[in-house]
């Protein structure tokens, strides 16, 4: 059933940004019958969510003039400012009477700034970056972090539920963002340090199938490990979260914690520098392994 208001009216929908993360999240919105209209910047991505039956804008400004809601999932705030025309005259697109809903990771200050500017212009703002990359983003299974006035979240609860496994509310804008980042500070250094583990077992000549066995059956297993960890040992670089977006979380990590120290964060990021110049950005971000097996194929330091 579509999605539903305390007052049973069902809001009109519109989806922006039908990327890797955005196409299946669109579709999984239309299966649960929720009537979407959609724009991408990359046309074969709406060809797939329209298939599957929702309706195609000429534009993102058609999708603002048929909605009540707007999702974006968008790769940065300098997407999402273009997409929503923003200036310093206000917004290229009609966003007055319209709820604003961000899924995608930006500065928690872009964000802050963005819900602001929305609100001087008669719009609503909920914040609602998803943890997960595509494959659980396919089955329904993100985990949702929301932050905006209480009763906006409580609507976007209800609209973004075929999306998630879980949601939580943050508090005010930038509640959500700041949580995903920390969520993904966790993400980054376990999936690098899967990376070091198997990188130092090739170096010392470890039977990779047996390592694999091993650390599926160990107490830090989880979906990640597994999967991260079976992409590695049977050469499979296809990006579920690509390097690129990896090096771009992990940027804005170090940018939020401003004078914090985050050593791990401040390493991580250097391999993924590396990775990416080693031409592996649009792969998995399990081929920072690449990174590790370079460093550890370096001479030491005499």
């Amino acid at each position: 059933m579509a999605v539903a208001g305390p007052d049973g009216i069902h809001p009109r929908v519109g989806f922006i940004g039908l990327g890797r993360m955005g196409e299946p999240m669109a579709v999984r919105l239309v299966q649960a019958g929720t009537p979407l209209t959609v724009w991408s910047r990359t046309p074969a991505s709406v060809r797939r969510v329209t298939d599957a039956g929702a309706t195609p804008a000429v534009d993102a400004a058609a999708v603002f003039a048929a909605s009540d809601v707007v999702l974006l999932m968008l790769a940065n705030g300098e997407a999402v400012d273009a997409v929503l025309g923003r200036s310093a005259d206000g917004f290229g697109v009609p966003v007055e009477g319209r709820l604003v809903v961000s899924t995608g990771t930006v500065a928690p200050e872009h964000s802050r700034a963005l819900a602001a500017e929305l609100a001087r212009h008669g719009a609503r703002f909920v914040e609602a970056p998803v943890s997960g990359s595509r494959v659980p983003a396919q089955h329904g299974q993100l985990v949702a972090m929301l932050a905006g006035d209480e009763a906006d979240v409580e609507e976007v609860r209800r609209l973004v539920a075929p999306l998630a496994s879980a949601v939580f509310a943050c508090g005010p804008v930038p509640r959500a963002l700041e949580t995903k980042l920390a969520v993904n500070v966790f993400l980054i250094a376990m999936v690098t340090g899967l990376a070091e583990s198997v990188a130092f077992a090739e170096g010392r000549g470890v039977d990779r199938d047996v390592l694999r066995a091993v650390l599926d059956a160990g107490p830090m297993a989880s979906a990640v490990s597994t999967l991260k960890l079976a992409k590695l040992v049977d050469g499979d670089l296809a990006a579920q979260a690509a390097v690129s977006d990896v090096l771009y979380n992990n940027r804005l990590i170090l940018d939020a914690g401003g004078a914090q120290r985050l050593p791990l964060m401040a390493a991580t990021a250097s391999l993924y520098e590396r990775a990416e110049a080693l031409g592996f950005g649009g792969s998995d971000m399990i081929a920072v392994v690449e990174a590790l097996r370079e460093a550890g194929a370096e001479p030491a330091a005499t």
